[in-house]
């Protein structure tokens, strides 16, 4: 059967010419009524999945035929979309950098025809995309949103539903203003490099511990825009940093744990790593510990610490056990979590940064994925300074 053919979506829907893609993305109009146009990046997971014998498997062509079939996603507020299927569509676990780079170029691609991005994607894996996305992507003026579900949209009881419509809606009621990329659940909009994935059962899924949601939707779609990153007009078109070519990881610090575990990782070729610590970026003060840090960074392998907890900062300069760890070369990552300081590591060494820079400008706010100290409110300064003292 001829590709566009079994992909094609029924009852009126028409394909657009695919000529100007890659051979593994597919493009899927679907007929709404509004002016602003917007992009369905389908890239997989859990809210277009099938119910077979099986289990429940993806489906080309089977999302599109749910939302054609739905009346809410033809109301007129709903703003014009078109999909782009990719094949495979992927579940998110398996989600690599070279696929955060077909994302980009689809959005890249068609940057001057569409007014705003939606990143339809596998739950498990999507905070790491969103943080991704906001590094490769620069400058960018028009809005991107990732969103996905907990449940499939065929089920009676979903979520996909709601996080798909508020999304459009929130892409189409701001289509001008909504810069940067984003996280759209469970009625919150979140900036896309300060969530996490907190919860697997549950249709809250995601949280932005540091930082502000960015909008809620209750009644009205409400959007605090002194949390939004400033756009220019016209929209610039943005250049890409491709992800991936860097070596970068992440270990997490746990209670009895040896020099020779951390060694192994600290290995060359390694250049980054991500030290998830305890508390407020306290690690072991064991001296062979220590030692092994001041090893990796001597050859230049930047190592940056953020805190296992999901909210608070690793600020290395708070107590001993931190002062410890900048002094065998460790670097604050302050609230990052995992996922933004991994994306940023991959993002510094690809752009071709030296190991200097890149320590530097990890403790730089780029892309609103970090609070620097001088920007913290300054009671919850005082309260941290006030803690250091007991520790």
């Amino acid at each position: 059967m001829d590709r566009r053919e079994s992909g094609a979506v029924q009852s009126g829907a028409s394909i657009l010419d695919g000529e100007s893609l890659c051979s593994h993305i597919r493009l899927l109009h679907v007929m709404a009524v509004s002016d602003p146009r917007i992009l369905v990046a389908y890239a997989g997971g859990t809210i277009g999945m099938k119910e077979t014998a099986e289990g429940h498997v993806p489906v080309s062509g089977y999302l599109q035929k749910q939302m054609q079939e739905l009346p809410p996603f033809q109301a007129d507020d709903v703003p014009t979309y078109d999909i782009h299927e990719f094949d495979p569509l992927l579940d998110s676990s398996n989600m690599a950098p070279e696929d955060w780079l077909r994302i980009a170029e689809v959005i890249q691609e068609h940057y001057s025809t569409y007014d705003g991005f939606l990143v339809v994607h596998g739950t498990d894996t999507m905070a790491f995309t969103a943080s991704a996305l906001s590094f490769m992507l620069h400058p960018l003026d028009k809005p991107v949103v990732l969103t996905g579900a907990q449940l499939p949209l065929a089920e009676t009881r979903t979520d996909a539903q709601g996080n798909l419509l508020t999304s459009l809606l929130l892409l189409g009621q701001y289509p001008d203003r909504l810069a940067g990329v984003h996280l759209c659940f469970d009625d919150r909009l979140y900036r896309g490099n300060r969530t996490t994935k907190v919860n697997a059962d549950s249709f809250s899924a995601f949280a932005s511990p540091n930082y502000p949601a960015v909008g809620t939707a209750g009644i009205n779609l409400d959007v605090d825009w002194s949390l939004v990153p400033a756009s220019e007009s016209p929209a610039r078109s943005p250049n890409i940093t491709p992800l991936g070519e860097a070596t970068v990881s992440t270990f997490r610090l746990f209670p009895g744990m040896e020099a020779r575990h951390l060694d192994n990782l600290l290995s060359p070729p390694v250049q980054g790593v991500v030290l998830e610590c305890f508390g407020s970026g306290n690690a072991p003060e064991e001296e062979a510990f220590l030692d092994t840090l001041r090893r990796a960074t001597d050859r230049g392998v930047v190592l940056v610490a953020v805190t296992q907890p999901l909210r608070g900062t690793a600020d290395l300069n708070l107590y001993a056990t931190g002062q410890a760890l900048a002094e065998a070369g460790v670097v604050s990552g302050y609230d990052m979590t995992t996922e933004a300081a991994l994306a940023k590591l991959y993002y510094l060494f690809d752009h071709g940064y030296t190991a200097e820079a890149v320590r530097d400008q990890m403790q730089t706010n780029l892309r609103g994925e970090l609070t620097p100290p001088d920007d913290v409110p300054p009671a919850l300064g005082r309260a941290r300074r006030r803690l250091a003292r007991f520790r």
